[in-house]
């Protein structure tokens, strides 16, 4: 049966609508799950097996995520996610081995913003993968904060709207997606002290394990970047076995 006139059109427009996922992992069968699972998910899928294959993929395509296995052959994982730092803040989740806790730290150090541990239920990445996308603007239809009002504190100022930072002399500083919804459950519950349990929750919908160091890795990213010194921070200060709390006075715009 022949295509009605503006169909193939239609399909295509539709298509580029859909989030498109680059799926980096070495196993076939895991790589073909995801795709398929994804695609009935309404999204466009480009499964490949290694940082060789990724790093080809990445100078064809625009990807709104990647899904990154840090156990590759050849060049690691975590070496191909330092590549990807210097290209683009294309929001990244990792897929790590169970109990690998310290290229999960070192991922998260690299700006990852969500790490899923194999092995792993399908539904619980999608689930992560559509977290981090509304996070980070990458999601279908027009964001709820577009309309926020700037927030300005210490000299800093966030804008909703385009969801970025800009420093004291007005210079727009690279935030990461989890960086910045970071700096955003801080800076709008300003002088009250949030546990990690608590941004936890507040990033993520999950609760923290016993040597979940996200919280600290991100803190500690996200204090450089406000130049706010770690030994001596006074914007972010950690309060000792209670968490974190900006302090700052902080005004709506």
């Amino acid at each position: 049966m022949p295509c009605q006139e503006g169909s193939f059109p239609a399909i295509l427009a539709a298509m580029e609508a859909m989030p498109h996922i680059m799926v980096v992992d070495d196993d076939r069968e895991i790589r073909e799950l995801l795709a398929r699972f994804l695609e009935r998910h309404r999204m466009r899928v480009t499964a490949v097996r290694d940082a060789r294959e990724a790093r080809r993929a990445w100078t064809n395509g625009h990807y709104q995520l990647v899904v990154l296995d840090l156990m590759l052959p050849g060049e690691p994982g975590l070496d191909f996610a330092r590549w990807l730092r210097t290209q683009s803040d294309v929001p990244l989740v990792m897929l790590t081995a169970m109990g690998e806790e310290t290229d999960r730290i070192i991922g998260l150090e690299l700006g990852a913003d969500d790490y899923v541990p194999k092995p792993f239920n399908p539904r619980e990445l999608l689930a992560r993968i559509r977290a981090v996308l509304r996070r980070t603007g990458d999601s279908i239809g027009p964001r709820a904060d577009a309309t926020a009002r700037a927030l300005h504190f210490a000299g800093w100022t966030l804008e909703p709207a385009r969801r970025r930072l800009l420093n004291p002399e007005n210079v727009e500083v690279a935030l990461t997606g989890g960086e910045y919804d970071l700096l955003v459950a801080l800076v709008e519950r300003a002088n009250r002290v949030l546990t990690r349990d608590m941004l936890l929750d507040l990033l993520r919908g999950r609760q923290a394990g016993p040597f979940d160091r996200a919280i600290d890795v991100a803190i500690s990213r996200l204090r450089r970047k406000l130049e706010d010194d770690g030994r001596n921070a006074q914007l972010i200060k950690t309060v000792r076995g209670g968490g974190y709390v900006l302090a700052a006075t902080v005004e709506r715009v």
